[in-house]
């Protein structure tokens, strides 16, 4: 794998880091490729929970811009091709993943590296943390879902507000507005972001993943369609070793122990 990104496999979960600090770990296209193919990696080794975050002061700073730099390039670039080729890609991979994906944002998060974070199932920040849309300062619209993440999470008025301006929103603040989960005290970030990602792991996996998917879908569904939806998933997960088991520990008053495993 590429030393672009950094994977570390905790048993049940798998923790993976952007690292390319140099350059606040902003995307270049071997970079892409490696976070892609960790990510399916991690889905295809059974993984309970995913931890993404990045390595040294930032997160990530969105797209590297010198390797699409207009000046030395022949002819306007294809920014299209970025997107269908790299971007949309990854997120669909993120939101589809069966299991919970936990992003700790240790530092600023900005353009694509902000969306990229929004993408995940439960967002942490450390309180230093700034999320910045940054795309109206190189003339462009938001990015790896930034407009669907924003609008939905936000509203419009915060949405467009963000956008236009590129205002850096500090993570507390963030976190009151609803845009995250949680910004947490710098020193506190990783520990408190690696338990989530061990707890979650340790949890009822289809369950979870099942309940991702139905929030999901709700942005989209009528409520007969959600009822219906729920309907589903739940003889799914009823049929599961996790439910019997986590009623039994229920009626006998004791931790459940997961496996994870399908019906």
């Amino acid at each position: 794998m590429s030393d672009t990104i950094l994977s570390q496999d905790h048993g049940d979960w798998v923790e993976i880091t952007l690292n390319r600090p140099d350059r606040l770990n902003s995307f270049n296209d071997e970079m892409h490729l490696a976070l892609r193919a960790a990510l399916e990696s991690a889905r295809d080794g059974g993984a309970r929970a995913v931890l993404l975050t990045g390595a040294g002061r930032g997160f990530c700073a969105g797209q590297d811009l010198g390797d699409r730099d207009p000046s030395k390039m022949e002819g306007a670039p294809d920014l299209s091709r970025t997107l269908t080729e790299f971007y949309n890609p990854l997120v669909r991979l993120i939101r589809s993943l069966d299991c919970p994906v936990v992003c700790a944002v240790n530092g600023v998060a900005a353009g694509a590296g902000a969306n990229v974070a929004l993408a995940c199932d439960i967002v942490l920040a450390a309180e230093s943390a700034k999320f910045i849309q940054s795309f109206a300062k190189v003339g462009l619209v938001p990015d790896g879902g930034g407009t669907w993440s924003l609008t939905r999470l936000l509203g419009e008025a915060r949405a467009k507000a963000l956008a236009l301006t590129a205002e850096p929103l500090p993570a507390p603040r963030a976190a009151e507005w609803g845009l995250i989960w949680k910004a947490v005290a710098d020193a506190e970030l990783m520990e408190e972001a690696r338990a989530l990602a061990a707890g979650l792991a340790a949890g009822p996996t289809v369950g979870l993943a099942h309940t991702k998917k139905a929030i999901q879908a709700a942005a989209t569904n009528t409520l007969d369609a959600q009822l219906d939806l729920e309907a589903d998933y739940q003889k799914t997960c009823g049929a599961t070793p996790d439910y019997a088991e986590g009623v039994s520990a229920f009626l006998e008053k004791r931790p459940a122990k997961f496996t994870g495993g399908q019906a």
